[in-house]
């Protein structure tokens, strides 16, 4: 089991658990806090059970069906967690309002103070990891994850905040109040994880600074490299795609070109990782005696950098 499959089973299982604890002791006090923060750790398997499948399903590598792979599962999974988040925060809120106008009466116990405060830990480790490991692996799934168990920092902060206030002034308000603002956490918590996984849905590009990298590789490259252009870029999942147009000297034999265009896949793969290389070669158009000397493109990217180093100089006087 990969890393980023541990991480998705360790939050399932101490989700569960934390369910549990929560619905049992909420249910026998009569607290809708302590039931709401049930619902959300429920809420937490679901989505953790989710990320899971979605991560073994963008692991899988590509077939006749998905010939650009399965990176795409963990974005649909991000999406749908969104929704499912926004609609628990509405039911919460909804419960919450209507048991305070009807007016349960709540006896507060012993374990509620305790079953929210180990919630709390258990939260903020859970977050930690599963954070850490979105970023090192470049997860969405795990990212959106980490994104919710965050929030729950803060619900379970205010429900251990309304069990206090409500056990020593003995009203209900603060119980239900803190219901609801657990309920409009989660929901607003839905709003970036909806954000990302759209954002993955819809081929974004991938971040300005690796694009930077890539062109710098590219650019760093001697004659016969004559430059390039229309350089594209794309996520899916944790997958990255480039492509672009290698322009080379028209002296060039193909066989010469394609080795070329491998030694550029070659040092781009050793210094960004998951980043699929397409490149596309073609020989360059402008004119010149098929010399370093006489490189028209070389020229050019000279004449360029003199006058950027021009700029910066008047910049510095």
């Amino acid at each position: 089991m990969e890393v980023k499959q541990k991480a998705s089973a360790f939050a399932v299982c101490t989700s569960l658990a934390l369910a549990v604890a929560k619905f049992a002791v909420g249910l026998m006090s009569g607290s809708m806090t302590v039931v709401s923060s049930g619902l959300d750790s429920l809420l937490d398997v679901f989505m953790s059970g989710m990320n899971l499948f979605a991560i073994r399903k963008a692991a899988q590598p590509a077939d006749d069906d998905h010939q650009y792979g399965h990176g795409k599962a963990e974005s649909i999974a991000g999406t749908i967690q969104a929704v499912v988040i926004v609609l628990t925060g509405a039911f919460i809120i909804y419960k919450a309002v209507k048991e305070f106008l009807g007016g349960e009466r709540i006896a507060y116990s012993y374990w509620d103070l305790w079953v929210m405060c180990l919630s709390l830990v258990f939260s903020l480790v859970i977050s930690s990891v599963l954070r850490r490991t979105g970023r090192r692996t470049e997860s969405d799934a795990l990212k959106a994850d980490a994104l919710h168990y965050t929030s729950d920092l803060y619900s379970n902060s205010a429900a251990i905040a309304a069990i206090v206030l409500t056990y020593y002034s003995g009203w209900t308000f603060f119980d239900h109040a803190f219901a609801v603002i657990t309920g409009l956490i989660i929901a607003f918590s839905a709003v970036k994880i909806l954000r990302g996984s759209v954002s993955g849905l819809m081929d974004r590009r991938i971040p300005p600074e690796i694009e930077r990298e890539i062109k710098a590789i590219i650019e760093d490259m001697p004659f016969p490299c004559a430059g390039y252009h229309k350089l594209r870029t794309r996520f899916s999942g944790n997958q990255k795609y480039v492509d672009f147009h290698l322009l080379t000297c028209r002296k060039l034999r193909i066989d010469e070109a394609h080795e070329l265009a491998d030694e550029i896949e070659g040092r781009i793969a050793k210094k960004i990782a998951s980043l699929d290389t397409v490149i596309h070669v073609e020989p360059c158009a402008f004119p010149c005696e098929l010399t370093e000397g006489s490189c028209t493109v070389i020229r050019m990217r000279l004449q360029k950098g003199a006058s950027r180093l021009f700029a910066d100089d008047r910049r510095v006087r």
